[in-house]
Protein backbone atom coordinates (compact mmCIF):
# COMPACT_ATOMS: atom_id res chain seq x y z
CA UNK A 1 0.00 0.00 0.00
CA UNK A 2 1.12 3.28 -1.14
CA UNK A 3 1.50 6.64 1.54
CA UNK A 4 -1.78 8.15 1.86
CA UNK A 5 -1.81 11.44 0.26
CA UNK A 6 1.50 11.71 -1.26
CA UNK A 7 2.14 14.66 -2.79
CA UNK A 8 0.30 16.88 -0.90
CA UNK A 9 0.29 19.01 2.00
CA UNK A 10 -2.61 18.89 4.83
CA UNK A 11 -3.02 21.65 7.54
CA UNK A 12 -2.02 21.36 10.27
CA UNK A 13 -6.01 21.36 11.38
CA UNK A 14 -6.72 18.66 9.03
CA UNK A 15 -3.31 16.32 10.15
CA UNK A 16 -4.77 13.96 12.24
CA UNK A 17 -8.23 13.69 10.14
CA UNK A 18 -8.00 13.73 5.96
CA UNK A 19 -9.30 11.25 3.31
CA UNK A 20 -12.37 10.46 5.67
CA UNK A 21 -10.13 8.74 7.97
CA UNK A 22 -8.66 9.35 11.13
CA UNK A 23 -4.92 9.19 10.98
CA UNK A 24 -2.72 7.58 13.78
CA UNK A 25 0.34 9.77 13.60
CA UNK A 26 1.23 13.39 13.35
CA UNK A 27 4.50 14.76 13.58
CA UNK A 28 5.46 15.71 16.87
CA UNK A 29 9.57 17.42 17.00
CA UNK A 30 12.50 16.25 16.27
CA UNK A 31 15.29 15.61 19.31
CA UNK A 32 18.58 16.63 19.34
CA UNK A 33 20.98 16.38 22.16
CA UNK A 34 22.86 19.09 23.19
CA UNK A 35 25.83 19.68 24.94
CA UNK A 36 25.71 23.66 26.31
CA UNK A 37 22.14 24.45 26.49
CA UNK A 38 22.58 28.34 27.59
CA UNK A 39 24.74 28.23 24.12
CA UNK A 40 22.27 26.15 21.97
CA UNK A 41 19.28 28.27 23.27
CA UNK A 42 21.39 31.22 22.35
CA UNK A 43 21.95 30.01 18.66
CA UNK A 44 18.74 28.61 17.53
CA UNK A 45 16.72 31.68 19.59
CA UNK A 46 18.93 34.80 18.88
CA UNK A 47 20.40 33.61 16.13
CA UNK A 48 17.91 31.77 14.36
CA UNK A 49 14.86 33.71 15.48
CA UNK A 50 13.04 30.13 17.42
CA UNK A 51 10.74 30.62 20.27
CA UNK A 52 11.65 29.01 23.42
CA UNK A 53 7.96 26.65 23.90
CA UNK A 54 9.24 25.49 27.17
CA UNK A 55 11.57 24.11 29.05
CA UNK A 56 11.80 21.99 32.21
CA UNK A 57 14.58 20.90 34.38
CA UNK A 58 14.34 17.19 35.98
CA UNK A 59 16.65 17.16 38.57
CA UNK A 60 16.19 13.23 39.66
CA UNK A 61 17.29 12.61 36.16
CA UNK A 62 19.84 15.16 36.11
CA UNK A 63 18.23 16.39 32.13
CA UNK A 64 16.63 19.23 30.74
CA UNK A 65 14.56 19.35 27.99
CA UNK A 66 13.84 22.67 25.98
CA UNK A 67 10.79 22.47 22.99
CA UNK A 68 11.58 25.12 19.97
CA UNK A 69 9.25 26.66 17.47
CA UNK A 70 10.88 27.77 14.56
CA UNK A 71 9.61 31.45 13.27
CA UNK A 72 6.40 31.42 11.21
CA UNK A 73 5.28 28.15 12.44
CA UNK A 74 1.93 27.95 13.96
CA UNK A 75 1.12 26.48 17.13
CA UNK A 76 0.39 22.92 16.21
CA UNK A 77 3.82 23.26 14.48
CA UNK A 78 6.53 20.16 15.17
CA UNK A 79 9.23 21.10 17.38
CA UNK A 80 12.76 21.26 17.84
CA UNK A 81 13.73 19.20 21.21
CA UNK A 82 17.11 20.55 22.74
CA UNK A 83 17.61 17.72 25.06
CA UNK A 84 20.90 18.52 28.00
CA UNK A 85 21.86 15.63 29.74
CA UNK A 86 23.99 16.95 32.78
CA UNK A 87 26.45 14.80 33.39
CA UNK A 88 27.15 14.26 29.65
CA UNK A 89 30.19 15.96 28.55
CA UNK A 90 30.49 14.79 24.88
CA UNK A 91 28.45 12.94 21.97
CA UNK A 92 29.70 11.02 19.41
CA UNK A 93 27.00 12.24 16.92
CA UNK A 94 27.37 9.46 14.51
CA UNK A 95 26.91 9.64 10.71
CA UNK A 96 23.52 8.63 10.60
CA UNK A 97 21.69 11.88 11.01
CA UNK A 98 21.90 14.18 8.20
CA UNK A 99 20.29 17.37 8.97
CA UNK A 100 16.98 19.46 10.13
CA UNK A 101 15.42 21.58 7.08
CA UNK A 102 13.54 24.41 6.69
CA UNK A 103 12.01 26.95 4.66
CA UNK A 104 12.80 30.86 4.39
CA UNK A 105 12.47 33.64 2.40
CA UNK A 106 16.10 35.11 1.98
CA UNK A 107 19.08 33.17 2.77
CA UNK A 108 20.83 36.35 2.84
CA UNK A 109 18.69 37.73 5.36
CA UNK A 110 19.35 34.73 7.59
CA UNK A 111 22.90 35.21 7.32
CA UNK A 112 23.02 38.75 7.96
CA UNK A 113 21.38 37.55 11.36
CA UNK A 114 23.94 35.20 12.05
CA UNK A 115 26.65 37.00 11.26
CA UNK A 116 25.10 39.46 13.77
CA UNK A 117 25.38 37.17 16.79
CA UNK A 118 28.58 35.81 15.94
CA UNK A 119 27.83 32.53 13.90
CA UNK A 120 28.09 32.23 9.67
CA UNK A 121 27.05 29.87 7.11
CA UNK A 122 28.59 26.90 6.88
CA UNK A 123 28.05 26.30 2.96
CA UNK A 124 26.31 28.40 0.34
CA UNK A 125 24.42 29.72 -0.55
CA UNK A 126 24.75 26.94 -3.57
CA UNK A 127 21.85 25.42 -5.49
CA UNK A 128 20.27 22.31 -4.37
CA UNK A 129 20.71 19.31 -6.74
CA UNK A 130 17.99 20.27 -9.16
CA UNK A 131 19.27 23.35 -9.56
CA UNK A 132 15.39 24.47 -8.68
CA UNK A 133 16.09 26.25 -5.74
CA UNK A 134 18.79 28.27 -3.57
CA UNK A 135 20.04 26.66 -0.48
CA UNK A 136 22.87 27.07 2.35
CA UNK A 137 23.80 25.18 5.61
CA UNK A 138 24.55 26.33 8.75
CA UNK A 139 26.11 23.91 11.43
CA UNK A 140 24.36 24.83 15.28
CA UNK A 141 26.88 24.28 18.28
CA UNK A 142 27.12 20.83 18.67
CA UNK A 143 27.31 19.84 14.90
CA UNK A 144 24.29 19.34 13.84
CA UNK A 145 23.36 20.71 10.42
CA UNK A 146 20.53 22.91 9.55
CA UNK A 147 19.48 23.19 5.72
CA UNK A 148 17.86 26.35 4.34
CA UNK A 149 15.73 26.03 1.11
CA UNK A 150 14.90 29.82 -0.01
CA UNK A 151 11.58 29.84 -1.15
CA UNK A 152 11.46 31.62 -4.44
Amino acid sequence: MGCIGAGKQLPASRALRSYGMTLLMRYLHTMIRVIDLEKSLHFYCEALGFTLVSRNDYPKDRFTLAFLRAPGDDEGASLVELTHNWDTPSYSRGDAFGHLAYEVASIEAIQQRLQAKGYDLSWGPGMTPSGRQRMAFIDDPDGYEIELLENS
